[in-house]
């Protein structure tokens, strides 16, 4: 997946490239004024930047949707986890120590 989005995203570039050097010719033969031609450019990068953080946003809701569905937890849930597994340990440690023996017994 991670594949074809870079994929898209470097046909984007190019494409970028293509608009630019389109507007530069229609300036070179007069179809355009350069004022025309820089406007042209500017609302066309402002779209494509909404477009892409709109495909971002999107690309994002689908990886978080897939990890849910494969049971696999975020990072936050797995820094809390540890932050539980950390506290217990330490209360277990107490205990022991409280016991007198280092360890605590069934008995």
């Amino acid at each position: 997946m991670f594949e074809s989005i870079r994929k898209a995203l470097l046909a984007g570039l190019g494409a970028q490239e293509k608009v630019k050097e389109l507007v530069d010719e229609l300036v070179k033969k007069g179809e355009l004024s350069e004022t025309q031609g820089a406007r042209l450019v500017k609302e066309w990068t402002e779209k494509v930047g909404k477009t892409g953080d709109n495909l971002s946003q999107s690309v994002t809701d689908i990886i978080h949707k897939t990890l849910e569905k494969m049971n696999i937890p975020a990072r936050d849930e797995v820094e809390r986890l540890n932050k539980k597994l950390q506290a217990l340990s330490a209360k277990v440690k107490r205990l022991e120590e409280l016991s007198g023996t280092g360890k605590i017994s069934d008995d």
